[in-house]
């Protein structure tokens, strides 16, 4: 059972590298019609035999983006609370348990399990830290879990290299998210089991159905590796999902998507125009500002470890270190190259004071006392030691998945 479930996954990423895959919205593919009073939709009958409960007349994007990605909704199991099941009104899926059930272990169990430069996803709420390896997410895409008492879905949509966090309860009612098998942009489209209603990934909006046009709330999210995780957070625990009978049944260190982060021309599934200010993989951490978006270039941050910068008069400071390596280049994640990690705060301590920062090295300190601050905005050592920089909403991206949904981004480059 266990080689199967790889050889799963590896004939998903050969699907999408073969190109079996194809738009579900055209009049080319076609086999039936929406009737919406004022246009007709048309769709595959497949669509509207397992989508019945949608509503495909309220949307707020062009349905000729939309892809399919070879898999059906939830063909790449989403992890869920122990004990839920899939309502009744569900095509296919109604009544059902899940596949996967959340299950956390402990920082001394994960480190029989992972090695310090595996990259994770990092969430705190509540002083509660939790730890997802994207070994892990890569298989599942999206936990439906609660931290600190909070209701979240942590995602991960591998072709975009995009790690989000999203509160779960909307307009006072919870969801539950699942992977629709559906793309835009590459980007994950995701879906609701309540009103299945499909949600931009990427953007946290919801782009058809009932709930279009609704936005879910981000909480901030760190893409890290291992190492950097146990020591900020000892008392940590990291996910670790299990089966309906309580087993951990994949190698979560293996790769499905071999290469992928190192392939040339344009990235599989994605059928937009390529920004070719920068490779499309070259991974960025993207900052989305009052008025004005902006990426940083991981090959940037690299040489120069801080960038002390001022977006819609909003006070900012990039974080560059090494240690985390690529959760999508050798098949053995252990194995794979260093890509290092990214993430922004603001700079402003609670009495107002606006720090700035400068590198000695890889060590990252404040101009105004000489502390020492670590990836995750928190100053170690020095008068400040235990004060924390808020982390502002920012995402790690490759650069031509960030650049489709926001056109209008500006890049940060060395003077």
């Amino acid at each position: 059972m266990h080689n199967k479930r790889i050889w799963v996954f590896v004939a998903i990423a050969a699907i999408a590298i073969s190109g079996g895959v194809g738009l579900v919205f055209n009049h080319v593919n076609a086999q039936d019609a929406i009737d919406c009073g004022d246009e007709t939709i048309p769709v595959s009958t497949s669509i509207l035999t397992t989508w019945s409960n949608t509503d495909f007349c309220t949307y707020t994007i062009d349905y000729s983006e939309v892809i399919s990605g070879g898999v059906p909704r939830d063909g790449i199991p989403p992890v869920y609370p122990e004990g839920y099941t899939y309502p009744e009104k569900i095509t296919n899926l109604g009544g059902r348990t899940p596949a996967y059930v959340v299950h956390y272990v402990s920082i001394e169990e994960g480190d029989l399990l992972f090695e310090d430069q595996v990259p994770v996803l990092v969430v705190e709420i509540n002083d509660d830290a939790r730890a997802y390896p994207l070994g892990v997410l890569t298989r599942h895409e999206i936990a439906n879990t609660e931290i600190g008492g909070v209701p979240v879905a942590v995602t991960f949509c591998p072709l975009c290299n995009a790690g989000i966090t999203f509160e779960r309860v909307v307009n006072g009612q919870e969801l539950h998210f699942g992977v629709s098998g559906f793309l835009r942009n590459s980007d994950l489209i995701m879906w609701d089991h309540e009103t299945e209603s499909w949600w931009q990934q990427a953007t946290g909006e919801a782009i058809v159905g009932e709930l279009a046009g609704t936005q879910l709330n981000f909480v901030t999210t760190s893409m890290v590796s291992w190492g950097d995780f146990k020591t900020a957070y000892p008392d940590g625990q990291v996910f670790l999902p299990i089966t309906s009978r309580g087993e951990v049944s994949q190698d979560y260190n293996y790769n499905p998507y071999t290469g992928y982060d190192s392939r040339s021309g344009n990235p599989f599934l994605f059928r937009g125009e390529l920004d070719t200010r920068l490779p499309p993989t070259e991974r960025v951490v993207g900052y989305e500002g009052e008025n004005s978006y902006k990426a940083y270039p991981f090959s940037t941050l690299a040489e120069v470890i801080v960038v002390n910068d001022v977006v819609d008069e909003q006070p900012l400071v990039v974080f560059w270190q090494p240690g985390a390596v690529s959760a999508l280049d050798t098949s053995q994640i252990d194995d794979a190259r260093e890509v290092g990690s990214a993430a922004i705060f603001d700079p402003t301590l609670s009495d107002g004071t606006v720090l700035t920062f400068v590198a000695d090295n890889t060590t990252i300190r404040d101009e105004q006392t000489g502390s020492t601050w670590n990836i995750f905005g928190q100053a170690v050592d020095g008068e400040l030691a235990g004060t924390q920089l808020n982390q502002l909403r920012s995402v790690s991206h490759f650069w031509f998945a960030w650049a489709a949904f926001f056109p209008e981004t500006e890049i940060w480059a060395i003077e």
